[in-house]
């Protein structure tokens, strides 16, 4: 993955919509996995996590709108003419572990191959993180600037 190991500074949200439009391109690019595809998104409030998800919905063809499922814990959105079927866009920030995430049958939603998933507020999740994902820690600057940390994709 071309991102990895980098740090990119954003100067807009716009910019930080971009890049994750960029990032889900490139994932389909590379096809499954013998998992889910995940991509962590780590970071404060406000940091700029949502915004890069709607992006990466962008990138995946989806045309609904994306806001963060904070109450709803979990979105599911269909992804056409890719291998992967679903993408499924988590907020983690309320969840309290690993009983939380069997109520929402997580454990199956990251095992599927066929799914990308992306996770804000994986530390809330990492009991069932397994395999390959990559992480993208998110810092606030500014009021518009921000600095995405690519991390190396992690085999737990």
């Amino acid at each position: 993955m071309a991102f990895v190991n980098q740090i990119i500074l954003t100067k807009t949200a716009k910019e930080t919509e971009q890049i994750g439009e960029k990032i889900a391109k490139e994932l389909i690019k590379e096809g499954l996995t013998r998992t889910a595809t995940c991509v962590c998104l780590e970071g404060n409030l406000g940091a700029g996590k949502t915004t890069f998800a709607k992006g990466f919905a962008k990138g995946l063809g989806i045309k609904e709108i994306i806001i963060s499922p904070t109450f709803a814990i979990l979105k599911r959105f269909k992804i056409q003419d890719s291998r992967f079927k679903n993408f499924y866009h988590i907020d983690a920030y309320r969840l309290q572990g690993g009983k939380d995430a069997e109520a929402l049958n997580l454990k199956e939603v990251l095992a599927n191959p066929t799914n990308l998933v992306l996770i804000e507020w994986p530390n809330n999740l990492k009991v069932l993180l397994k395999g390959e994902f990559l992480t993208i820690n998110f810092d606030f600057l500014t009021e518009k600037k921000r600095s995405l940390n690519f991390s190396k994709p992690m085999v737990k």
